[in-house]
């Protein structure tokens, strides 16, 4: 199984998961971490220097590019989420978390592992009027 975390420097956990600039992809097998990968982030149109403050709430940010590059995940963990992204990746049998506090990558995946992370909710609503 794969788990995905957003990141902005490969030592913590990213606020925003469509801003984030990569994913940390954690390869689990037998409950044990044994590899992981840096994904960069080219698939939002964050990522892509699109959004500028005057005209990011008056588009749709569409998810479809983030989740294929995210297909082969199981989960994905960040420490923020905007509804319809979750909702895109739920769809797409992706399973969002957002953190409840910040911990490293790797102590988010371990509590993924145990199964004491509950799924995403409380999501950012910036922007539900447009997205």
């Amino acid at each position: 199984m794969k788990i995905a975390v957003a990141t902005e420097d490969g030592k913590s956990i990213s606020r925003h998961f469509g801003r984030t600039r990569s994913f940390l992809v954690f390869e689990v097998v037998d409950q044990q971490i044994i590899d992981r990968a840096v994904r960069e982030n080219s698939h939002t149109a964050y990522a892509r220097g699109e959004c500028h403050e005057e005209t990011q709430h008056n588009h749709h940010h569409g998810h479809g590019e983030i989740v294929a590059a995210l297909r082969d995940c199981e989960a994905v963990l960040c420490l923020g989420m905007g509804w319809r992204a979750a909702a895109d990746l739920t769809q797409n049998g992706i399973r969002p978390f957002v953190l409840a506090g910040e911990m490293s990558p790797e102590e988010a995946v371990r509590a993924y592992l145990a199964g004491s992370l509950e799924p995403a909710g409380g999501f950012c609503r910036c922007h539900e009027s447009s997205d």
